[in-house]
């Protein structure tokens, strides 16, 4: 089988499926339409086509849809826009910048220091992000309010090596790359890292996929301040660069659809396909361009291809039986690949030597020549005339596949090569021949004086080209990337916004998801900050008790709802508005997070504060998400997280897959998460307070945080906010919520969230029936608790014969007597969290194994996890301290048929939603 054979299920294969009864006819219609190309241009015999293909529809004439087209340029050269630069001058800088680059990493190879970098990928991507920088991105200072733009995470070297043309960064710093904490202050991080150089970078990038989505949300997010009148953005545009090989990632792709709908023409990705993963070809038997070509033109992109440079020009216009294009269809990425890594003579016999006629097209093309043929991604011209075209188009986004060279220039040790990606030093003759190439005016004597200190290159301050790009910048509104943050001035809530939380739920159950709920209410109604709340659920909000929202703060969609609604005589109906605050991106979490990180960031991309609740299924929260949480704290989010319907046992109609016993552990790896498991209202309350202040309240600690809350869907009684209560401990992790008046043995119970209402039973049992005098402790966060903890641990083993502090939670039991027994609906690793800083004996009951279905009350009791479990293990403990008889806990067991699910007490009827 050919190749061409093999690989036409990525070509249109328009004619390849039907016999042609009458070749000279055909070759009439085919000769009128080139004529009807040479006298009236490419641009009419578009249009012509149309209609034709429209007229065709209408006859009911099958004509297959076009996926893909043929492996050219999309757009011809006659509609190409004009290149409005001084190229020459624009490329004499970008000479300096690939030295630079591949410098600055060759440096830090150097003895004892071996950081690593890489080479080649900003060699490869240099001509699509110089024209962009010197023609398109607008920076913060523009006009229109600056663009957002996802740099690719490997090519972060040529933002550094520009970043010094500038003046923004020195030489010290680029030879701090990735040496930030060692090199420091001068230290650069290795990728785009905003919580690293926080007013450098302003998305972080690098694989998995996650900028692509973030890419997609941010310019959903751009629309969506436009549409609430909260900022114009209307001038704002949304660059992503991407890696051929990352589009091999499901995030990467699955969103595609979200900005075909909703028609998102602020938004360009720019794919760089030069063919090759981190290991070798992308698609060595097929062609990645192709397929992502019929990808994106069937969710509805406009498709922009960028193969060949101007060089081919010629050549194609002498194409005229279509040979040449035959070949280039019909030729494999892997292919493609190995002619960059050979030279013009290899690339004139296997490639234009599969044909006589092709052969003959460069019979007189020296060897030097055919090898100058250069990709699309490397053509000024053509790069600026695909973005030119990408930033005109309307009603739908853009996506550029620009064909490059990974390792372009860097000479034949590293172009094209399989390992070039983790090649990441030159050899002396390397860096020579790659002097020569660029023309940097450096010796031999000057890279052989010391081969790990090679010099960068400035060529001064006044120095012409230098101008040129500085003029550049500044007339475009500043140099990208840079990251501004405001002094936002944010009206905080008074009392009052939070008081109907604090007085409790009354003679009436409800669950702390219902209690949030009604506390976002009022924060929504505040005057304040209200319309800055941005409330985003999954497909789920009727499951949160969140539908009432539909019809007062209304779904975001730029469409409005052009349908009758089939409940639209109900006061809950379904409302879909372009003016809606409500962000619903459907059964979506990683859509959702996206979304929330462009929310949780805008306070710094558009000096507009907003306030994202993300509002989730607990079990699919930080385990589905992970990743993209990493992200949104690495990029400074700030935000609230909910996660509704958590536990263990909490939910358990739905069975093991949506029983969540470990959220908080997956949290507390994310060192921006402040996660909090609150059990009534008025905590709820104060959680969210507190969490507001820290964001956007006038204090010099971090704002950059984000707040998880956990909370559930089972109603129980919500008291009001007590007289003395402790708001700091509160607020910190740990107050006391009930002192026994009991005399007898003493323990201290702990408890968050959910199981709260389990120890207030324990302690009235372990009174009545065993005269054990039990303390009730509220544990709002044992995350918190632990990093406090940890942190006063650290500062005094740096701090050798200085006094010994005491973390707080070990201050709030001082006094405290007998053992601690602590209960979750989590595992045991979440109280776990604060055992070596609990003064008492510390156990702890906790939900370890998966979950199922069964009544709430059941399985509390399977885990031994409920009131009568606590009520045992803590009769356990004090029979080994001696405090009470020591068949108690034998005797409780029995008494409370601790091994029979049946007899469990903890927990009302339902968990299933």
């Amino acid at each position: 089988m050919s190749a061409g054979e093999e690989n036409s299920h990525i070509r249109s294969g328009l004619t390849n499926q039907l016999p042609d009864r009458d070749p000279e006819e055909t070759s009439e219609w085919l000769e009128a339409f080139d004529q009807l190309v040479d006298v009236h241009g490419t641009a009419r015999a578009e249009y012509i086509i149309r209609s034709l293909l429209q007229r065709a529809g209408a006859k009911s004439v099958g004509v297959p849809m076009v996926t893909t087209t043929d492996y050219v340029n999309t757009i011809p050269q006659d509609q190409e826009a004009q290149f409005p630069g001084d190229e020459e001058m624009e490329r004499r800088y970008r000479r300096i910048l690939r030295w630079n680059a591949a410098v600055m990493v060759h440096r830090a190879q150097q003895e004892h220091i071996g950081v690593g970098g890489h080479i080649s990928s900003y060699a490869g991507v240099s001509t699509l992000y110089e024209v962009g920088q010197n023609h398109f991105f607008r920076g913060p200072d523009h006009a229109g309010g600056g663009d957002q733009i996802f740099f690719q995470g490997h090519s972060s070297p040529g933002n550094y090596a520009r970043a010094y043309l500038e003046g923004r960064l020195s030489e010290d710093e680029l030879d701090g790359f990735r040496q930030e904490v060692s090199a420091a202050p001068n230290g650069l991080s290795s990728y785009p890292h905003p919580r690293l150089m926080p007013e450098f970078w302003q998305f972080p990038t690098v694989s998995m996929g996650l900028g692509p989505m973030n890419a997609i949300y941010q310019a959903q997010f751009n629309r969506y301040l436009h549409n609430r009148g909260i900022k114009d953005t209307s001038d704002q545009n949304v660059w992503a660069f991407l890696g051929d090989g990352e589009m091999d990632e499901p995030e990467s792709r699955g969103l595609l659809q979200l900005a075909a709908n909703e028609k998102l023409d602020n938004l360009n990705f720019v794919i760089n396909c030069n063919l090759q993963r981190l290991d070798g070809p992308v698609r060595g038997n097929g062609k990645i361009v192709q397929e992502l070509e019929a990808f994106f033109r069937g969710a509805g992109w406009n498709v922009i291809k960028v193969l060949w440079g101007r060089e081919w020009d010629t050549l194609l216009s002498e194409d005229d039986d279509g040979e040449l294009v035959r070949i280039m269809n019909e030729t494999l990425d892997g292919d493609y690949q190995t002619y960059k890594a050979e030279s013009g003579e290899f690339i004139r016999e296997h490639f234009f030597g599969r044909s006589e006629k092709t052969k003959d097209m460069v019979a007189e093309y020296s060897d030097e020549d055919i090898w100058n043929l250069k990709r699309g991604g490397h053509d000024y011209q053509k790069v600026y005339a695909a973005y030119k075209e990408a930033v005109d188009t309307k009603g739908r986004p853009t996506v550029i596949l620009a064909q490059t060279v990974k390792g372009y220039g860097l000479g034949p040790s590293f172009e094209g090569r399989n390992a070039t990606h983790q090649m990441k030093k030159l050899t002396v003759e390397d860096l020579k021949r790659f002097r020569d190439t660029l023309r940097i005016p450096l010796s031999d004597e000057d890279l052989e004086a010391d081969p790990y200190r090679v010099p960068y290159y400035h060529p001064g301050e006044d120095a012409d080209e230098v101008k040129y790009m500085r003029e550049r910048t500044e007339t475009l509104g500043g140099p990208v990337p840079q990251r501004r943050v405001p002094k936002n001035s944010l009206g905080l809530p008074d009392e009052k916004a939070y008081a109907a939380s604090k007085k409790g739920s009354g003679k009436q159950d409800a669950a702390t998801t219902m209690a949030f709920v009604r506390l976002l209410k009022d924060l929504m109604r505040d005057k304040g900050i209200g319309n800055r709340i941005v409330p985003i659920v999954p497909d789920e909000a009727r499951t949160f008790g969140m539908d009432s929202f539909f019809s007062t703060a209304k779904i975001y969609n730029p469409k409005g709802q052009n349908y009758l609604a089939v409940d639209r005589e109900l006061m809950l109906s379904y409302k879909e508005s372009a003016q809606g605050q409500l962000l619903h991106p459907g059964i979506n979490e990683a859509g959702s997070t996206a979304a929330f990180t462009a929310a949780g960031t805008s306070y710094a991309t558009h000096g507009e504060p907003m306030i994202p609740f993300y509002v989730f299924y607990s079990m699919f929260g930080f385990q589905r998400t992970g990743d993209s949480f990493w992200a949104a704290a690495d990029q400074l989010a700030r935000g609230f997280i909910i996660g509704a319907t958590a536990g263990r046992t909490t939910l358990t109609g739905e069975g093991l897959q949506h029983m969540d016993g470990h959220s908080p552990v997956l949290a507390a790896t994310n060192p921006a998460v402040k996660h909090f498991d609150p059990a009534y209202g008025y905590e709820i309350a104060h959680i969210v307070e507190n969490g507001l202040y820290e964001m956007y309240g006038d204090h010099d600690g971090d704002h950059d945080v984000m707040y998880y809350l956990t909370v559930y869907n089972e109603p129980i009684h919500h008291p009001g906010q007590p007289e003395d209560l402790d708001v700091e401990g509160l607020k910190r992790g740990i107050y006391r919520l009930s002192q026994s008046e009991t005399d007898g043995p003493k323990a201290q119970l702990m408890a968050s969230g959910v199981a709260v209402p389990w120890i207030v039973e324990a302690q009235k049992i372990l009174a009545e029936d065993w005269g054990v005098s039990a303390d009730l402790w509220s544990v709002t966060s044992w995350s918190e608790l632990r990093r406090e903890a940890l942190r006063v641990s650290e500062e005094t083993r740096l701090q050798p014969g200085m006094e010994h502090g005491t973390p707080f939670v070990a201050r709030q039991l001082e006094g405290a007597e007998g053992p601690v027994v602590a209960t979750t609906d989590f595992m045991t690793q979440v109280p776990d969290q604060i055992r070596q800083f609990v003064p008492n004996r510390f156990a702890t009951l906790g939900a370890d194994d998966f979950g199922f279905s069964d009544t709430r009350a059941a399985a509390r009791r399977h885990f031994r996890i409920d009131a009568h479990s606590v009520v045992v293990r803590t009769l356990q403990m004090l029979a080994d301290d001696g405090a009470v008889d020591d068949d108690a806990p034998q005797k409780a067991f029995e008494k409370y048929s601790l091994d029979d699910p049946r007899a469990g007490t903890s927990g009302g009827e339902g968990g299933d939603d």
